[in-house]
C-alpha cells in the first residue's frame, strides 16, 4: 500500500489507534467482505467498511429500493426508488471511495451459490432481514470456515453474534429451530427506529474490522443485545453446542440445505 499523499491522511486516524496501526490497516486493506443485504444493517456496515479501508467488499440483496426502506437504509439516495439494492449500494461506496473494489450481486442468497460466494472472501456480515437468509449464512459459514457476524434488528434495538467457525459456537446453538413466521414478526409488522438499525450495523462493521484486523483476539460465543430505548446493552456467553448439526462433534449439516428446508414455517428439522 502506498501510504502517501491522500491515504496517509484518510487512514491517518486509523493508523493512531494502538491495536491497529499500520500493520492492521495494511490487513484491512488487504482482505474482503461479503456484506449480505444491503438494508437497514447493511447500509451502515458497508459505509463504515469501506471507511475503514477493507480492500475489496461484495455487496448481494436481490431487492429493490422502496421510499419505506428510507428511515434506516440511508446507503441509497432519494432517487434511487426502482434500482437495485446491490446496485444502488456499489455506486454509493464507489463515489464515497473510487479505489473501492466492489463485488455487486443483485440476486438473492441460496443454497446454491452460497457455499461458492463465501469462500471468495474473508469474513461475511449478516444484514439480512429473514430467519431463512441468517440460517442460510450460519450453515454456509461454517461449511466454508468464513467467520460471519450476525445480526437482528426490530423496533428499537436488536442482537448479534459473531461466529468463529472452529472456535465457538454458532447461531444453531443459540436458537436451534427457525422460528415460525407468527413468532417471528418483521419490520413491516413491529417496525423500526432507523437510527437502531444504525448502531447495530455499525456495531457489525466493527467487529468484522477487528477480526480482520487483529485488533481483538477472540470474539466468538458472545450473544450482544442492544436496547437504545433503555440504553441498555447485555452480554451473554454462549457455550458450543456440542450435538448441535452445524458445529458440533459429528455435524449433520455438511452443505448448506435446500430452499425447502429453510423455510419458517416448517422449521428446520436437521
Amino acid at each position: 500500500m502506498n501510504w502517501s499523499g491522500e491515504n496517509t491522511l484518510r487512514y491517518s486516524r486509523n493508523i493512531l489507534v494502538e491495536e491497529l496501526g499500520e500493520a492492521g490497516q495494511e490487513r484491512l486493506f488487504a482482505s474482503s467482505v461479503l456484506v449480505v443485504g444491503a438494508g437497514g444493517l447493511g447500509s451502515p456496515a458497508l459505509l463504515y467498511l469501506a471507511a475503514a479501508g477493507i480492500g475489496r467488499i461484495g455487496v448481494i440483496d436481490d431487492d429493490r429500493v422502496d421510499i419505506s426502506n428510507f428511515n434506516r437504509q440511508v446507503i441509497h439516495r432519494a432517487d434511487a426508488v426502482g434500482e437495485w439494492k446491490a446496485d444502488s449500494a456499489a455506486a454509493a461506496l464507489r463515489a464515497f471511495r473510487p479505489d473501492l473494489a466492489v463485488d455487486v450481486y443483485p440476486e438473492a442468497l441460496t443454497a446454491a451459490n452460497a457455499a461458492a460466494l463465501f469462500r471468495k472472501y474473508d469474513a461475511v456480515v449478516d444484514g439480512s432481514d429473514n430467519f431463512s437468509t441468517k440460517y442460510l449464512c450460519n450453515d454456509a459459514a461454517v461449511v466454508t470456515r468464513r467467520p460471519l457476524v450476525h445480526a437482528g434488528v426490530l423496533r428499537f434495538g436488536g442482537q448479534m453474534l459473531t461466529v468463529v467457525p472452529g472456535a465457538g459456537p454458532c447461531l444453531r446453538c443459540v436458537i436451534p429451530r427457525i422460528p415460525l413466521r407468527r413468532d417471528s414478526p418483521g419490520c413491516a409488522e413491529a417496525g423500526i427506529v432507523g437510527a437502531a438499525a444504525g448502531v447495530v450495523g455499525a456495531w457489525q462493521a466493527m467487529e468484522a474490522i477487528k477480526l480482520l484486523s487483529g485488533a481483538a483476539s477472540s470474539l466468538g460465543g458472545k450473544l450482544l443485545t442492544i436496547d437504545t430505548l433503555s440504553n441498555e446493552v447485555s452480554i451473554l456467553t454462549v457455550v458450543r453446542d456440542r450435538s448441535c448439526p452445524a458445529c458440533g462433534d459429528h455435524p449433520r449439516i455438511t452443505e448448506p440445505l435446500s430452499a425447502a428446508e429453510y423455510d419458517p414455517e416448517r422449521s428446520c428439522a436437521v
